[in-house]
């Protein structure tokens, strides 16, 4: 027992696996480019594609597992599907977070 910690806690086994599965998400770089392009706005496939550098294909099965993991949204508009970052996503803010400072550091060095 950890009685001498005043306050301590511990998470629950599913609180932990879904925090696991939220930075395997995050652990792509295609998918973080993804979801650095949507933090900037609302973007088809074809955009995302152009953007990370990749084929159609493998964003839209990056989206597929974004949405899944409820980071990503769709919106059907004709035979189009625009894609936008999920609002209210702490996952979406540790990112931001994450490639800042990685940008400050990079600046710093």
């Amino acid at each position: 027992m950890h009685d001498s910690i005043p306050g301590f806690f511990m998470p629950s086994d599913d609180d932990v696996a879904r925090a696991a599965e939220t930075f395997r998400m995050l652990g792509d770089p295609t998918r973080i480019k993804v979801l650095w392009a949507l933090l900037q706005g609302e973007n088809s496939v074809a955009c995302l594609a152009e953007l990370a550098e990749v084929a159609p294909a493998v964003v839209s099965q990056h989206l597929a597992k974004l949405r899944l993991a409820g980071l990503v949204k769709g919106r059907r508009e004709g035979t189009f599907i625009y894609y936008s970052a999920a609002e209210d996503s702490d996952a979406l803010q540790l990112l931001r977070q994450a490639l800042t400072g990685a940008a400050e550091a990079a600046q710093r060095s």
